[in-house]
């Protein structure tokens, strides 16, 4: 019997039965996608089967890396012990716990030819840096085609070559690896076979509840903490404090105006919303349905009154005063409100349109203290090192539970003289926001009680 590993799949020519596998007429031989290449190898181990193996044949050649040394701290280890025992699964630590570490670990321990998927490319610039205590490391991506024994690419990379990267490899590294079960991501983890998967993330749980397919992909979660774990020791202790700033007479009335527009389409259509997938339907017909469109419209010009008002800006002003002297780290949805409390604070602000030089100098002088404050919108919840802060402001957000989550993270890194840290979060109430920020909240509690996840 053969393996070979072709267009993504693995072609095994022979006549035993091959579990993972289905007859192909075409080449009259059994065809499996490739990420069942591990499971196929022990079967027919187990078997007794006598096979040729030709699948990773191409993958880059390995490096031992006896010379570098990494001081782990107790859980971080234990994770790493926990992993190596299958060499495939997930781990679940915090915003701010050192999954990177771990990860740098175990391709330490495997050395391996290895390929890191993240989600951005300030990501992958994050992770080469941090990876070049190995050597060269390769860069994969839209602006370099690179390969090395340790190479990092981004999603959107990895899926469009996927067919060509799936033989290179023995051990891959999903970071924030919850990305990975969407319908087009998946397939980096099929059309790879790489025996050996590392998945890291804070939240692994979607609210599609695709998470469900990890396992399948890259094994089941093997070790995870949650914040309350480490704190005192690793993580400094939190406080979250939900604040409630009502809307003016004239927001409230311009507020009703644009959500009864979307409560009258829901009305007339009879669609109820009880569910992600019953808002995507939705979304779904703005393509065909001008009502439909005009609705969600009216709908997110609701939520931007609901989510921006101007009570909010004062009460930040007063939590800045509260404050002052600490580190801060402002959030918001929409790139407007940022740009205002920027203007109207004369705080640094970071969103998408962001350069990276000019990203890298505002972290870097808030980090040296020459900045106390930064306001930003979803582009700092994930990911990219923030520097320590000890306070966190959610001015407004998605319902995320991910979302608290990465953005308590930012804030509980422990520092010298820092005893707490404080996470603040403004909602209107009477608005789509209350149950928006209760869906947030969700996510701290299933962390809280690890059995949930």
């Amino acid at each position: 019997m053969k393996l070979y590993y072709d267009r993504g799949t693995i072609k095994v020519i022979g006549n035993s039965y091959v579990p993972y596998a289905r007859w192909d007429e075409r080449c009259r031989c059994y065809r499996a996608l490739a990420y069942k290449y591990r499971d196929i190898v022990e079967f027919l181990e187990s078997e007794g089967i006598e096979f040729e193996d030709y699948v990773l044949e191409n993958a880059l050649p390995s490096r031992v890396y006896d010379d570098v040394e990494f001081e782990l701290r107790d859980y971080q280890e234990e994770a790493v012990e926990r992993w190596m025992r299958e060499k495939r699964g997930v781990i679940v630590l915090p915003t701010g716990a050192g999954k990177t570490i771990v990860a740098m670990e175990i391709i330490k321990r495997l050395s391996l030819s290895t390929l890191v998927i993240v989600p951005t490319l300030a990501l992958l610039e994050q992770w080469k840096e941090r990876l070049e205590i190995f050597g060269d490391v390769g860069e994969f991506s839209g602006r370099k085609k690179e390969l090395k024994p340790i190479t990092v690419t981004t999603y959107d990379s990895a899926y469009i070559n996927a067919e060509f990267l799936g033989d290179k490899f023995f051990l891959l590294i999903f970071d924030e690896c919850h990305h990975l079960p969407s319908e087009a991501y998946r397939n980096i983890a099929q059309m790879s076979a790489a025996p050996y998967r590392l998945g890291l993330t804070a939240f692994p749980e979607r609210a599609d509840n695709l998470h469900d397919l990890l396992p399948d992909l890259i094994g089941p979660i093997v070790y995870k903490k949650a914040p309350r774990e480490l704190m005192g020791t690793y993580l400094a202790p939190y406080e979250l404090v939900r604040v409630k700033v009502p809307l003016s007479r004239e927001e409230r009335a311009e507020y009703l105006k644009h959500y009864k527009v979307f409560k009258r389409y829901l009305s007339e259509s009879g669609l109820r919303i009880k569910s992600l997938e019953d808002f995507q339907k939705i979304v779904m017909r703005t393509g065909v349905d001008n009502k439909a469109f005009k609705a969600l419209r009216a709908l997110e010009e609701a939520r931007k009154i609901a989510l921006g008002s101007k009570a909010k800006i004062e009460e930040l002003r007063k939590i800045l005063e509260r404050h002052r002297g600490e580190k801060i780290i402002i959030s918001t949805r929409y790139n407007e409100l940022v740009y205002e409390i920027s203007r109207k604070f004369l705080i640094p602000a970071i969103t998408h349109k962001t350069s990276k030089e000019e990203r890298v100098e505002i972290l870097r002088k808030f980090r040296e203290g020459k900045y106390m404050a930064v306001v930003s919108s979803q582009v700092l919840d994930e990911g990219i090192d923030v520097p320590d802060a000890s306070v966190g402001i959610i001015i407004s957000g998605t319902g995320s539970p991910r979302e608290l989550v990465q953005r308590l993270g930012r804030i509980l890194r422990p520092a010298p003289g820092k005893e707490r840290a404080i996470l603040y979060e403004l909602i209107t109430p009477g608005t789509t926001e209350v149950r928006i920020s209760s869906r947030r909240l969700s996510g701290i509690k299933k962390l809280e009680s690890l059995d949930d996840l």
